[in-house]
């Protein structure tokens, strides 16, 4: 077969639901009983289930005429090797597309909606009825691509961790966080839920619920509004991050004064674990893919040296 271009295109995947509840119960039967045990309709479970594999097995079909194709699962990516020139095709989810744009150099991102009557996604501007198109415009270097800067959090051992959206790092349980934060020349022992800390694109998720929160409370204690909330939509390439502590708690131990800011080149955020076990950082929700923060472990954040490229 006679292809448009030597790249290799690289087709992320998720798994569906049904298949997470067949991972789980082992058949698709006792699946079934459990869901509809419970109440619900089970066959939405095999719609989706049939809709995603449809519109990933018409985009390999599609492709297969431009390029090399190669279906790698979410799962895989972490330890999947990238091609310099590959282009890399996210069939999924915001999620997934953040999830593995974090993973990707300066390879072109695309992302698609396996299933616009289900999903939306700021993310996924495509369908797979579009992708060829999208694909031979990006071959042909005729197709806008967007800059999306992301965070980086790096150990006192060497381990390194990127963001799309966010990095938490704290307890993986609910009990408190400790640790020193310490910003320019800045620094307290604090006591918390753990620290948020966001990206751009970041900023309509975890960080826009935290503005959310903290003015409805300014408002119901002071009967004002101070709406500062507008800084849950920020540009995609900004050059700069903005941390949250979340519910810091002050004792003679613990301060409360550094809980919110900016994280810049000039000025990164350094915090100090001092959690006997379970201290972690993840990253974009996935807290399967962690770094372990316990006592001793000092993590620096800053803006990360790469950026993620989405074509859009």
């Amino acid at each position: 077969m006679e292809r448009v271009t030597d790249k290799k295109i690289i087709i992320v995947t998720r798994r569906t639901r049904l298949e997470d509840l067949i991972a789980r119960f082992n058949t698709i039967a006792q699946a079934q009983f459990y869901i509809e045990h419970m109440g619900s309709d089970f066959t939405d479970y095999i719609q989706e289930d049939e809709r995603y594999k449809k519109a990933v097995r018409y985009a390999f079909d599609e492709l297969e005429s431009v390029g090399r194709v190669q279906i790698v699962e979410r799962e895989h990516i972490p330890n999947f090797i990238f091609g310099e020139d590959d282009i890399v095709v996210a069939i999924g989810q915001d999620g997934l597309v953040a999830n593995t744009l974090k993973y990707l150099s300066n390879q072109f991102l695309i992302g698609v909606n396996p299933d616009p009557s289900r999903w939306d996604g700021a993310l996924l501007p495509f369908t797979v009825d579009d992708l060829k198109q999208i694909i031979l415009e990006v071959i042909k270097s005729r197709r806008p691509v967007k800059e999306v800067t992301m965070a980086k959090a790096t150990l006192n051992d060497g381990q390194v961790i990127y963001a799309v959206n966010d990095l938490f790092i704290g307890q993986r349980t609910h009990v408190s966080s400790r640790y020193q934060i310490r910003l320019g020349a800045s620094q307290e022992y604090q006591s918390s839920s753990g620290i948020i800390v966001s990206t751009g694109l970041g900023s309509s998720g975890w960080l826009k619920s935290i503005l959310e929160g903290a003015h409805n409370i300014f408002t119901g204690i002071t009967g004002k509004t101070a709406d500062f909330r507008d800084e849950g939509r920020l540009s995609w390439d900004i050059n700069y991050l903005y941390f949250s502590v979340r519910e810091p708690f002050p004792s003679r131990t613990s301060g409360t004064d550094i809980v919110f800011g900016k994280v810049t080149n000039n000025m990164p955020l350094i915090i100090l674990s001092q959690m006997p076990e379970n201290g972690v950082i993840f990253s974009d929700g996935v807290e399967s893919d962690f770094l372990q923060f316990n006592s001793g472990i000092e993590a620096t954040i800053t803006l990360a040296e790469k950026k993620g490229k989405l074509v859009v």
